[in-house]
């Protein structure tokens, strides 16, 4: 395959063979589009500049006042300047006609640079290097990229300029291969190690995932500037070797070697990576040794680093002493504040902003409208919405995604509606939106048809729409319509993307199509571990908890590690079944692994000791990991204690949780109302139901008002049960009218009984266990004749009760 003909999108079946030539042969169609769109943009524009612009016969001073208006961007004294050359006559100077293209295209007006260029008698390599990076800095990478391959066709051979920007673009549009082409093309004109060109095919590499690649070119180069040296410690970053990316820092460090801005905004991604904020202040107090000084984008990247790694404080403090302050700045600010739940402080800092006259930009509307999407609160993003719309950036594509996440996530699907309808342009990024919102509220049919209607937009589904609409076909167990999209995503190259893969299975295992599921999962040549985790936590929850552990051990005989994730599904399956020596076998990996002190994984481990009869590892594992003060883990605990009829101890660690100025959940309370239950505790348990209103402001869940039914039903306190049923803030559900039942049951209460049965089968005809229970209730009464009625009526409606079953270890 030659370069002309080479997939430039990335690998697979999403990329498509485009003959740059032909695009090249249609630049004249393209330029006359580009005029149209652009032309009412930059027409309102305006700058500082004389209205009549006077030039003697002087190439020199068109090239300055054509530099003057690219450095300020000002396309009206540019075509002003331009018109002046026409006028003068230096149409065919080249020199004159170069500094055209570069005014245009730094000035984002890349249809003009190419009419220039289209225009042009003669051509030289200045003329072709610009019009490259012209197209590559505004974003059209194919098109910079048949401008290149034309440029060699004609005999020249390409600069660094020209070399350093084709890498760029090979970058942006995934296209490796050619990436290679460039590279080798780069060593045969012996252009490698060009401190330039050197750096941009290490950021092409990095970006690509290549970093074994980007290792060789570095350790290659003669003569290492700083640029380079940049671009290994961005490399790393960008493939997530935060560690590698700090340690070519301390080299540097070591042989003295100048820091710049961007060694330090680099350095920061790694230290991001790495997670340590102790590396990030390290590296903080070498940007104030620096010579570098205060730099606003310096400190923007400081500020996102202290955020991300839990220093909101120091961040806050490198914002208040930032003199220039930039609307990144802010950005970084209200993207740190809103990782937390303080609504009050995102609105004083964005009053703050409005005070400095800087206007907010679309990354700012599309933050707090995220923001007030997790938060729930649609009242803030409202107003936020009044006030993107006085801004004039309410219809950007951005924005409008992030409305419709905020509305879906408050559960305003019709307002969540009515942003999509009324945008001017749908992008896949809208529609992916609009999807999740409909998953989220439940709205999945409609979701599957807004997938369903994609061609009809003229849009492409990428790997979240078919994550997404793979979620809906699971919810409503459309199994035609998953397997068809099944073929579509393979059609599409998306099979082995890590989501899509994940949400596959997840559906075929959840259709119960185990076999199907292996077949697939078999068949994918490289499995994330993501998709491991899916697997294993589809089987886990389908019940098939024989395969998940036989998974777990296929991938450690892959030589994968297990994450927390994997970790918690398994201690699930194993507390399912309790299977106390594959518990005792995980938790052993678990430490050797050094999971032992995260917390979803610590509850999972106590949980599932408690589930397999031992109390006191459970409690072993509670003590070492206490000290995190987390609530996740003393609900556990509670609920271990309490399942195990230990229901002092589940008080107690119930009270010591309150010493250590935790505030209990909900969950908490299911935990320690339930141990009084099982104990007989009946006043006790009562107090704790009342106390979540009377001392934490906390509405009681239906799962809460469920164990206080218990509490009253087990007890005796029948009629109390009764009433809390019939006035609690939810209508009954069939496991409360079973608990109601169950008591009448235990203290025989055949009145009731019958009430509640009645009850039961109104909401559930065909459920076998209100049968069950009421015959029961007749037959602690003595009343034989009822309860062989009930059985027989069971019979006559065709149900049976499933037979009891143990697991037992070998």
């Amino acid at each position: 395959m030659g370069c002309e003909e080479m997939v430039v999108g990335g690998g697979g079946g999403r990329g498509s063979t485009v003959p740059f030539v032909s695009k090249l042969n249609h630049l004249s169609l393209f330029t006359n589009k580009m005029l149209r769109n652009q032309h009412h943009v930059y027409t309102s524009k305006s700058c500082n500049c004389s209205s009549s612009l006077s030039f003697r016969n002087d190439p020199t001073a068109l090239s300055t006042a054509l530099t003057h208006s690219a450095n300020s961007k000002c396309i009206l004294l540019g075509s002003q300047i331009h018109a002046q050359i026409i006028k003068l006559g230096f149409c065919n100077d080249i020199f004159s006609q170069n500094n055209l293209i570069r005014m245009y295209t730094k000035c984002g007006f890349l249809a003009g640079g190419l009419k220039v260029f289209g225009e042009m008698p003669m051509k030289n390599l200045v003329s072709w290097t610009l019009v490259v990076s012209g197209a590559v800095q505004n974003g059209e990478f194919e098109m910079g990229l048949g401008v290149y391959l034309e440029m060699i066709r004609t005999g020249l051979v390409p600069n660094e300029f020209a070399l350093g920007c084709v890498t760029k673009a090979c970058a942006a549009l995934g296209g490796k291969e050619l990436g290679l082409c460039v590279h080798c093309f780069a060593l045969k004109v012996g252009m490698e190690k060009n401190p330039f060109v050197g750096s941009s095919i290490l950021n092409m590499y990095a970006k690509l995932g290549d970093i074994e690649d980007a290792e060789r070119v570095f350790e290659c180069m003669d003569n290492l500037v700083v640029g380079c040296w940049n671009a290994m410690i961005g490399g790393y970053a960008q493939c997530s070797y935060g560690f590698e990316s700090l340690k070519i820092v301390s080299v540097m460090q070591y042989k003295g070697i100048s820091m710049d801005a961007f060694t330090f905004i680099n350095a920061l991604k790694g230290c991001l990576v790495v997670g340590n904020l102790n590396f990030g202040r390290q590296i903080h107090g070498l940007i104030i040794q620096s010579e570098v000084g205060f730099s606003t984008a310096v400190m923007n990247s400081l500020m996102d680093m202290y955020f991300k790694n839990g220093g909101g404080l120091y961040a806050l403090k490198v914002f208040d002493r930032l003199q220039d302050k930039d609307i990144i700045s802010w950005n970084t600010v209200f993207a740190g504040l809103s990782q937390g739940d303080d609504a009050r402080e995102i609105g004083r800092f964005f009053h703050k902003l409005m005070l400095t006259g800087l206007k907010p930009n679309c990354v700012t509307f599309s933050i707090l409208f995220r923001f007030c999407g997790e938060a729930l609160d649609l009242v803030s993003g409202l107003q936020f919405h009044c006030l993107a719309f006085r801004f004039g950036i309410s219809d950007e594509a951005s924005v409008t995604s992030s409305l419709i996440n905020m509305f879906s996530r408050c559960g305003a699907m019709r307002m969540a509606c009515l942003v999509f309808d009324s945008a001017p342009f749908k992008s896949i990024h809208t529609c992916n939106e609009m999807i999740s919102g409909y998953n989220l509220n439940c709205h999945n049919a409609e979701a599957l048809n807004l997938f369903c209607n994609l061609n009809g937009l003229g849009l492409e589904a990428d790997e979240c729409t078919f994550s997404s609409a793979l979620e809906a076909c699971f919810r409503t167990e459309n199994q035609k319509l998953g397997r068809q999209m099944h073929g579509t995503i393979v059609k599409s190259g998306f099979a082995s993307q890590g989501y899509v893969c994940s949400s596959l299975l997840k559906c075929y295992v959840g259709f119960g199509l185990l076999d199907d599921s292996f077949e697939f999962f078999n068949g994918v040549e490289r499995l994330d571990l993501v998709s491991w985790g899916a697997m294993i936590s589809a089987l886990v929850h389908k019940g098939y908890s024989s395969e998940a552990i036989g998974l777990l051990n296929r991938l450690k005989e892959a030589g994968g590690k297990p994450d927390e994730f994997i970790f918690g599904s398994i201690f699930n399956c194993c507390a399912g079944i309790a299977a106390y020596r594959q518990t005792k076998s995980v938790h052993s990996l678990v430490v050797k692994m050094g999971y032992e002190a995260h917390v979803f994984v610590a509850s999972a481990v106590i949980d599932a000791y408690a589930k397999c009869g031992d109390i006191e590892n459970a409690r072993r594992v509670f003590d070492q990991t206490s000290r995190f003060r987390d609530v996740i883990l003393f609900n556990t605990m509670v609920m271990a204690y309490a399942h195990h009829g230990l229901v002092r101890e589940a008080v107690e660690t119930f009270e010591k949780m309150k010493l250590a100025t935790l505030e209990p959940s909900q969950a908490t309370f299911v935990s320690v109302i339930s141990a009084c239950s099982h104990l007989g505790l009946v006043e006790q348990g009562d107090i704790f139901f009342k106390s979540m209103n009377l001392d934490y402001g906390m509405d009681p869940s239906p799962d809460n008002y469920g164990c206080l039914v218990d509490l009253f039903s087990r007890n005796g306190f029948l009629e109390d049960a009764k009433h809390i049923i019939e006035t609690m803030p939810f209508p009954p559900w069939p496991a409360i009218w079973r608990s109601l039942l169950n008591g009448c049951r235990i203290h025989g209460n055949k009145e009731l009984g019958e009430w509640a049965a009645k009850k039961l089968l109104q909401l559930v005809p065909e459920n076998d266990a209100a049968y069950v229970l009421l015959s029961k209730v007749y037959s602690e009464e003595g009343s034989w004749s009822d309860a062989a009625k009930v059985r027989k009526g069971m019979i006559e409606r065709g149900l049976w009760k499933d037979p009891g079953c143990s697991w037992i270890e070998i």
